[in-house]
């Protein structure tokens, strides 16, 4: 299982090279108050004096230590032999984890017992750590500048030495509360957010550091633990300067955990005074005096305390945690590799052919486009309606609805009818309506049609210019100039076509415009039942009997008074004649609706007399509320309101429902055959010659570089994508060779 630490080390080389935060890897974070002694406790693990030291806030950017052990004699180091990609692959093809244990490499040896290696210098080795110290002061200014404010990227150091246990700390920043000299405002919320940052990572063990001359319950770094870790399974406790206590105290009770017990364990320490450190006093024998006090102060627990005790633990504790993340972390790695395979493959690899890619890209979008109309598209959105389902939503609910919202009497009045009627008579008053005014009037309802019509065009147009938008082929992302001009081919095409809709549209509306035809089967069915059913409705309402009528005698002498003479107007001879009011019923049935209209006689009431009223009973509904309309003759001052006449409202109630039947049935032709030239002129002519214009317009030789200039940020991510991959495949290729036999 010692095999592990040095794994791990592996591991986080490979992902600070790419500086990837994905994979969270086992660690020991420390963690203190300011002047705790937390460095001291590192410079003690590795027996060398390598920290900044001074007053107030030191340590302002965390210190990813690496400890890696070497053999006695032996100056061999594991970090050499990732210097290359080369020499990557070379390990890798070596059976089990010995090229990885205690950095068993034989490539570089220098002379040199110890060393360290920042990763930020690359190769460069530090035989002095002296010199390790002041890289560390200088790299801390460089990113945080001069101002003891903290910065929270990660210094990376390797140390090498046949000393030290494979180990993996991070040093953070002491807890402080109160800023000093230009420390910011905020520096305690800055410093608690970044040391939360590494502590909340479930991989990690908590290293808490506690002075033993304060109390420990108001220990600030084992509150903070407590806060990720309530149950205390991944947090150690350690108590430092023990040998400067009050006279007449001991810290028997904390170590033993009977003030707060900690799971891992509490771990006693006692580091080098600022007198020791600058008498330069050596650390294997400060170590050796830390032992001889420990006996002296503490026999009974003495060798469960102490720097080599706090050494092997942390290396025991490193090693199981990383045994019991490992599952994880492996699954954690293969899911990695997966998704950035997939988003490496959604990037595209670089352009080869042009001609090829500009065709494939171009093809690939207009049958996008087809498909996103059609219903086909691989991508189906189910938040809203798109495409054909919205254009479909268009025709049969937006235009449907709206057609069937238009009033057929819209915008008539009473006065607007009647004087119709009246201007169509000219100087000669009439018994009967004048076609012409029915037929100036159903035009001016059957005109408010058109706009409705147009806009149905207007919507069609504006969801298929969406269209483009929404089509998301990776390819067309990648490059965005070729995108624009997708953009505007499409546009192009779609505004040319617009104006030929929109005239077939109004043409549509024109057509029922042009011939209005009063023999057409339903107009005419519809209303002789309607005024058959109103005359029977109203003979009722008088209780009068029908007159029995042989119809074909009706027809008999019609065809005789017209023999007679054919310029004389049946209508009118049948006022003349006895039982004139059927006559006058019977010739303008026959005059609207044709032989059909005979219908009507049989139906008529018996009272005759009056052609006014038999022709009102005819016509008008018994629910006919008074009507009321101004009227202006000769000079004379307009009188606000007159009764309508019984002939007038006849009049008028005979062309409100002929109008109303009319338009019905425009209504419907236009309904049905409005969608159908949407369809044909717009909609199938785009999806027909979409890739034909593409390519007549985009596949020119001059342009291909222009157009397939890739977007920066595409290849940036393009870029950082197969770093991460190939990061992650030699991760898994690390980790894959761990055997079960090095677990245990």
């Amino acid at each position: 299982m010692e095999a592990l630490i040095p794994v791990i080390n592996k591991l986080q080389d490979i992902f600070n090279t790419i500086g990837s935060d994905s994979i969270q890897l086992p660690q020991i974070v420390v963690v203190g108050s300011q002047s705790s002694g937390k460095s001291s406790v590192l410079e003690n693990l590795v027996g060398r004096d390598f920290l900044p030291r001074g007053t107030g806030i030191v340590t302002r950017r965390p210190l990813v230590l690496q400890l890696v052990h070497l053999d006695n004699g032996k100056n061999k180091t594991e970090e050499n032999d990732d210097n290359s990609e080369e020499d990557s692959d070379k390990e890798n093809e070596k059976p089990g984890l010995e090229n990885h244990v205690n950095g068993s490499s034989s490539k570089f040896n220098h002379g040199h017992e110890e060393w360290g290696k920042f990763l930020h210098t690359k190769d460069k080795m530090y035989t002095d750590f002296d010199e390790i110290r002041t890289e560390i002061e200088n790299e801390t200014e460089r990113m945080g500048g001069t101002n003891k404010a903290i910065c929270s990227d990660p210094i990376n150091l390797k140390i090498f030495s046949p000393r030290v246990l494979n180990l993996t700390l991070v040093d953070l920043p002491g807890i402080t509360k109160i800023p000093v000299g230009d420390q910011p405002e905020d520096i305690e919320a800055q410093v608690r957010e970044l040391i939360l940052q590494y502590i909340s990572n479930p991989n990690s063990i908590i290293l808490a550091v506690s002075p033993a001359n304060t109390d420990i319950a108001t220990s600030e770094a084992i509150k903070m633990a407590l806060e990720v870790d309530p149950a205390g399974r991944r947090t150690l406790a350690v108590v430092t300067k023990l040998d400067i206590m009050d006279a007449g105290t001991d810290a028997i009770d904390v170590l033993c955990g009977r003030v707060i017990p900690v799971k891992l364990g509490i771990i006693g320490v006692i580091n080098r005074s600022q007198l020791d450190i600058n008498k330069r006093k050596n650390i294997s024998e400060a170590i050796q005096d830390e032992q001889e006090f420990l006996q002296k102060k503490y026999p009974s627990i003495a060798s469960r305390n102490g720097t080599r005790f706090l050494s092997k633990t942390l290396n025991r504790l490193l090693m199981h945690h990383i045994r019991d993340c490992l599952p994880a972390l492996k699954t954690r790695v293969n899911i990695l590799t997966s998704q950035f395979q997939s988003l490496l493959n959604s990037y595209g690899e670089a352009v080869g052919d042009q001609s090829a890619t500009l065709l494939q890209i171009v093809t690939k979008f207009a049958s996008e486009y087809v498909n996103t109309i059609e219903g086909t598209s691989k991508n189906i959105e189910t938040t809203e309606l798109c495409g054909g389902a919205r254009i479909c939503y268009i025709f049969h609910e937006t235009f449907g609805r709206t057609l069937e919202s238009v009033n057929p009497l819209g915008g008539l009045t009473d006065l607007n009818i009647l004087t119709a009627i009246r201007n169509a008579n000219g100087p000669r008053p009439s018994w009967f309506v004048p076609e012409v005014s029915f037929e100036l009037l159903v035009k001016r309802q059957i005109k408010r049609l058109e706009e409705p019509s147009l806009r149905c065009v207007e919507l069609v147009h504006e969801e298929m210019q969406r269209i483009v938008q929404s089509i998301s082929v990776q390819e067309v992302v990648r490059f965005p100039r070729l995108r624009d001009c997708i953009v505007e081919v499409v546009t192009q095409l779609l505004r040319k076509r617009l104006p030929i809709t929109n005239e077939m549209v109004t043409n549509l509306v024109g057509i029922e415009l042009a011939y209005i035809n009063t023999k057409h089967p339903d107009f005419s069915d519809a209303n002789i039942s309607e005024l058959l059913q109103l005359n029977q409705h109203q003979t009722n309402d008088k209780k009068s009997k029908p007159v029995a009528i042989n119809e074909e005698q009706l027809r008999q002498r019609l065809k005789t008074d017209d023999s007679n003479d054919p310029k004389r107007n049946p209508s009118l001879d049948a006022v003349l004649e006895p039982n004139s009011a059927v006559s006058s019923a019977m010739a303008l049935g026959k005059r609207w609706f044709g032989a059909a209209g005979g219908q009507m006689a049989a139906a008529l009431p018996k009272d005759t007399g009056d052609l006014q009223a038999v022709t009102r009973s005819a016509y008008l509904s018994p629910s006919r509320q008074t009507r009321q309309q101004p009227v202006n003759l000769l000079d004379a001052e307009m009188p606000i309101t007159r009764k309508l006449s019984s002939r007038e409202e006849r009049d008028v109630d005979v062309i409100q429902r002929l109008i109303h039947s009319y338009f019905l049935i425009v209504r419907k032709n236009i309904q049905d055959s409005v969608p159908k030239a949407v369809m044909h002129f717009l909609v199938n002519h785009v999806k027909d010659n979409l890739q034909s214009e593409l390519v007549r317009q985009l596949y020119k030789s001059d342009q291909l570089n222009h157009l397939l200039t890739e977007s920066e940020s595409i290849a940036q991510r393009r870029k950082e994508s197969a770093e991460m991959l190939k990061a992650l495949q030699r991760a898994s290729q690390v980790i894959g060779e761990i055997r079960d036999t090095h677990l245990w």
